[in-house]
């Protein structure tokens, strides 16, 4: 038995014996239980009763390629490039980084579980299987780097822009790359450019969303984490339904993107932007300061006003930002 039919076996939330999962896949008990042993490791909280057998706290589905390609928007299914959906591996980043010579524009990965899931600045992102939605996709754009300025901002009004169609409308974004819900994240973008800085280059662009948390989750983060469980009363949409919403809007908005930069999405993040008018701390090589955000620019950099009242414009690969201590 492994470890994917283990959890597909207890998908449906209801108890079930080892002695019928043992059955059901032709292995031992010890068999088993060293799967469950090994789902637990990855962070699934599978919860064991003498004579109750095994169950998950909730119900869950498995990603599937052909629901999600049934949900998207019309005409959507026909501009991707590619799409894979894999049990467990690195990273989603990762698999499309080493195929960009080869692959289709708009191509995508998503994958039940990442060993090696990557946030901002090298930091882990959390990635236990069946849980919540790992993807990247690879956009290619012919104008260089510097056509791609404002991309993680952009993409972030994406995200605010799917999770309203599943009808979430209370996160906001939280420069560079954050999407907050009551002042914990609730998703997180990377993007990691290859190419030509002046000419044709390509985006990996990798979005992490947590759909559910258990509690071992929110100890091992080191910050406010949420997810669309506590923001819908425990009961989110089907993870197929979320994958298809957030590549709809992100094929639709790359395109965008590649026409009118991030432009086409300003207004949109300045309706949300969490930063605006509130008190920072800014942490940079040169020296750290407190400033007020005042938004951002017309490339997606950040403005803050120090206590001077000078107006300084923070790059995202230069600094970090964290509301300051009141």
């Amino acid at each position: 038995m492994l470890a994917r039919d283990l959890l597909e076996a207890l998908a449906g939330g209801d108890a079930v014996s080892g002695a019928a999962l043992a059955r059901r896949a032709g292995v031992t008990r010890a068999a088993v239980w060293k799967q469950i042993e090994a789902l637990r490791l990855k962070g699934v909280p599978v919860e064991a009763r003498v004579g109750g057998g095994y169950r998950l706290p909730w119900r869950t589905e498995l990603l599937d390629a052909q629901a999600i390609k049934a949900g998207l928007a019309p005409g959507t299914a026909a501009r991707i490039g590619m799409l894979e959906v894999h049990w467990d591996i690195d990273s989603t980043s990762s698999e499309l980084a080493r195929r960009v010579p080869v692959l289709d524009d708009l191509s995508f990965v998503l994958s039940e579980a990442q060993s090696a899931g990557r946030g901002r600045r090298g930091r882990t992102w959390l990635s236990p299987p069946g849980m919540n939605l790992y993807l990247s996709v690879l956009k290619r754009f012919d104008g260089g780097f510097a056509s791609l300025s404002g991309l993680s901002l952009a993409v972030g009004v994406m995200l605010l822009r799917a999770l309203a169609e599943l009808g979430i409308r209370t996160p906001g974004l939280k420069w560079p790359n954050d999407v907050l819900a009551g002042n914990a994240k609730l998703a997180g973008v990377l993007v990691e450019l290859s190419g030509e800085y002046s000419g044709p280059c390509a985006a990996v662009i990798g979005v992490g969303l947590n759909i559910r948390l258990p509690d071992t989750l929110h100890e091992r983060a080191g910050q406010p984490i949420t997810d669309l469980a506590s923001l819908m009363g425990g009961d989110p949409p089907n993870r197929n339904r979320i994958a298809s919403a957030v590549m709809t809007e992100l094929a639709e908005g790359l395109v965008a993107f590649e026409r009118h930069g991030f432009a086409a999405f300003a207004d949109d993040y300045a309706a949300n932007d969490l930063l605006r008018g509130e008190p920072l701390r800014i942490i940079d090589p040169r020296g750290e300061y407190d400033a007020t955000g005042e938004g951002v620019d017309e490339r997606g950099a950040l403005r803050v006003r120090r206590a001077n009242g000078e107006v300084a414009i923070v790059d995202s690969a230069e600094v970090s930002v964290r509301k300051a201590a009141p």
